[in-house]
């Protein structure tokens, strides 16, 4: 997205509504509330239809966890699954049908998925609702519910099902983050690659199949709290690094979580994402360690010719995307 200085106005005026006070914040000795932005067309979390009578009340951390989850199944339009915890993708993937996508997701870590938020870019079906209700959940987010997949659903008591309707186009184009004494304002990361924006840097070229694992993964990276790595085969997530202040810390957690987590998935062969550069080769020698085959990463490093000399040592293909993403919050 190209962006211009005319995209801030000289002075910012919002105007939320008040829509309702919640039990508390991120933590018990937090009070906290919702505000509504009625000027929203996209499909949201807040306008979302609750078709759970039984169940307690959206918390903050249901909110936020649901908001992060919906924006990153927008991803795909084919049928997708993800599972976040803590603001932290625990799985994602595609596959022919939302239930296939679901498993796949799910066996990244169930571990990590216990206790986490569901979206579906799809309508949610028995056999996919069957899988939702083995395990604990918190929240289920989806377009809609078949009236069976909700009766299944509904078994759980305080499962939170939101109905967001169609996943239409994205309305809100900037974001925008408080701090103390203002307010941090940017165009929100819409950004989409395909296999001609990405630029073979290695003597080994990634076949066709690893190409497409790489946008895969690229596309799920970009909502994972950096410093990020994902592995991933085919369209499915493999492992997850997030949230370290190293990159090759970032590598070896994806590592330890593909070994130990997953479900009948393994490192050797996966490719690797990373959200922004290898400032040196180490983090590609440990993915190597792991069975890393093929990297996607932004580049710009000053020692992006000692990451593609490892790389060629390794017998590793790798691509530059000439795109950060970074993620914060």
């Amino acid at each position: 997205m190209d962006s211009s200085q005319d995209d801030f106005p000289a002075s910012l005026m919002i105007k939320n509504d008040h829509y309702c006070e919640l039990r508390y914040g991120e933590n018990p000795h937090q009070t906290a509330a919702l505000y509504a932005d009625p000027t929203v067309q996209e499909a949201n979390v807040v306008s979302a239809l609750q078709l759970n009578p039984t169940a307690k009340e959206l918390s903050y951390n249901n909110y936020n966890d649901s908001d992060g989850a919906l924006n990153l199944i927008k991803e795909f339009k084919q049928p997708a699954a993800a599972i976040i915890k803590h603001a932290n993708p625990a799985g994602c993937a595609v596959a022919k049908t939302i239930s296939e996508a679901y498993a796949k997701a799910l066996s990244t870590d169930p571990m990590s998925a216990f206790g986490g938020v569901v979206a579906l870019n799809q309508e949610c079906d028995v056999k996919t609702a069957e899988q939702i209700v083995s395990s604990f959940k918190e929240v289920v987010v989806a377009p809609s519910y078949t009236e069976d997949s909700l009766a299944i659903l509904r078994t759980k008591k305080n499962l939170r099902i939101l109905s967001v309707g169609e996943l239409n186009s994205p309305s809100v184009i900037l974001v925008e983050k408080p701090i103390v004494g203002g307010r941090l304002i940017q165009q929100r990361d819409l950004s989409s690659l395909s296999s001609k924006d990405l630029k073979v840097v290695t003597k080994l070229e990634p076949t066709p199949a690893q190409i497409e694992t790489m946008l895969f993964a690229w596309k799920v990276v970009k909502h994972v709290k950096s410093n990020a790595i994902v592995f991933a085969t085919g369209t499915e997530t493999v492992g997850l690094g997030m949230g370290q202040v190293s990159r090759v810390d970032a590598v070896r957690l994806a590592s330890i979580k593909a070994v130990e987590h997953s479900e009948n998935k393994t490192p050797r062969g996966a490719i690797m994402a990373s959200d922004a550069f290898f400032p040196f080769p180490d983090a590609l020698e440990t993915a190597a360690e792991a069975g890393i085959s093929a990297v996607i990463q932004p580049g710009g490093s000053i020692n992006d010719d000692a990451v593609i000399d490892a790389a060629n040592n390794l017998d590793i293909s790798m691509v530059f995307t000439g795109t950060r993403c970074f993620k914060h919050d």
